[in-house]
């Protein structure tokens, strides 16, 4: 049953992927573009092209595919995933003003007067025959200023008629269609400007009432979610190296989905976290992509570089404690999270901070007495309006929110999964100050 409900799942994907580039096709090319030109041509090519590329990218990773025809996959087939959802959302905005121009063209056609021949009034001519006298109608009037019509010329010497102008339907097609683009294409590129610029750095106030006046403004910072994959690599890792060590923190918390890939692949991009400073070190817990990655040697791997792992368990810091625990994609291979191990036996007059990577190990964290909860994941919905769909199945999206005594805050990480675009949720690492309430 599960394997059917996910076949049906996907074939329902498929479909939805294909009316959608369907209609984009038709707007941006079939209703623009004359039968056989070459725009035409190009522009089909493109709508088969194009999303081969995206499920190219997104499976490769998957399917054992070599690390270089991943990075050329992943380029223009995820990047082309992000301009599809921004394509469309301006073409259906577009649905509403065709009609309206549509209008506005045409009344402005009805209320141009069709240009009237003046005419000189011509008197009847009398002319006498005899005895007889004959009143003869004049010639018909020409128009001020013409002279008369020249005697027909053969049809073979007749010019030929000026093109006709592109019809009122087709220049509305055009201008609808050419305005989406721009917005579509104009807001994915300015979102992946935004993800390879690197992530900008907040700053959080935290006030936590066990908090010893001693820990009072200790700084925490705050990194998930950096993605490192075909796409994002050791550059990226090393802007957020040198943008955490610019804070000069005094502990630094990894907060999950450090790769998309193989120790193999993706060990020299991870390299630089070896130069993360702080007066504490710097502390890791996995995410759910570290165990599509292989967890256990990523979790090797980050010790090497000079990362502490916190597998379910805990650490004693001048005036709290620090858990870690597993995300709960571990459970498919018996390393989820364990609540017990982590926090069970500890004093619970000290102030907790827990790293878990979801937020919505939130209910947990507040039976066990934790303080303050660090957490990723969301990455804030990345794409808008992707934050309403990720409001569905987390408690907190992004930023500081209060759970009976218990806060949790989620940083909207500091790369991108899939398309390295973000719109309407910049990246981001977050100090966070501890506050004592004693101080």
């Amino acid at each position: 049953m599960a394997v059917l409900g996910f076949a049906l799942l996907a074939a329902a994907v498929l479909a939805l992927l294909v009316l959608v580039h369907r209609y984009v096709w038709r707007r941006l090319v079939g209703d623009t573009t004359t039968a056989g030109s070459l725009p035409r041509r190009a522009g089909t090519v493109a709508a088969y092209v194009l999303p081969l590329l995206s499920v190219g990218a997104l499976v490769s990773g998957r399917t054992g595919t070599p690390f270089w025809l991943q990075q050329v996959l992943a380029w223009p087939g995820y990047l082309w995933l992000a301009a599809l959802l921004y394509l469309t959302l301006a073409l259906l905005a577009g649905e509403l003003v065709r009609p309206l121009l549509s209008r506005l063209l045409a009344r402005r056609a009805g209320d141009e007067p069709e240009a009237a021949a003046e005419t000189v009034p011509a008197e009847p001519v009398t002319v006498a025959q005899g005895s007889t006298v004959t009143t003869a109608a004049p010639p018909a009037a020409a128009p001020l200023g013409d002279t008369p019509a020249p005697a027909a010329a053969p049809l073979a010497d007749t010019p030929a008629p000026a093109p006709a102008a592109p019809s009122r339907r087709l220049f509305v097609a055009r201008a609808v269609g050419g305005a989406a683009a721009v917005a579509g294409l104009g807001t994915t590129g300015y979102g992946a400007y935004g993800v390879l610029r690197g992530p900008r750095v907040k700053r959080v106030a935290v006030p936590l009432a066990r908090l010893p006046r001693s820990a009072h403004g200790f700084r925490i910072a705050v990194v998930s979610d950096i993605h490192l994959g075909p796409v994002l690599g050791r550059a990226h890792t090393q802007r957020i190296v040198d943008a955490v060590n610019r804070t000069q923190p005094d502990l630094i918390a990894v907060v999950g989905d450090l790769v998309d890939g193989s120790v193999e692949d993706l060990g020299p991009a991870a390299e630089p976290l070896a130069g993360l400073r702080s007066r504490h070190g710097a502390f890791f817990v996995t995410g759910n992509h570290e165990y599509y990655s292989g967890a256990a040697e990523w979790v090797d791997h980050v010790r090497e570089l000079g990362l502490h792992p916190l597998e379910n368990s805990r650490v004693e810091i001048d005036g709290f404690d620090l858990a870690g625990v597993n995300d709960i994609a571990g459970e498919s291979e018996g390393q989820g999270p364990d609540f017990g191990r982590a926090l069970g036996d500890r004093d619970r007059t000290r102030a907790a901070v827990l790293m878990a990577h979801q937020p919505v190990v939130i209910d947990e964290a507040v039976e066990h007495g934790v303080d303050l909860q660090l957490s990723g994941h969301t990455h804030g919905g990345q794409l808008w309006p992707g934050n309403y769909i990720a409001e569905l199945s987390n408690p907190t999206v992004a930023g500081l929110e209060r759970y009976g005594d218990t806060q949790l805050y989620v940083t909207r990480g500091a790369g991108a999964w899939g398309p390295p675009v973000r719109v309407g949720a910049p990246s981001d690492i977050t100090v966070v100050e501890l506050a004592s309430r004693r101080a």
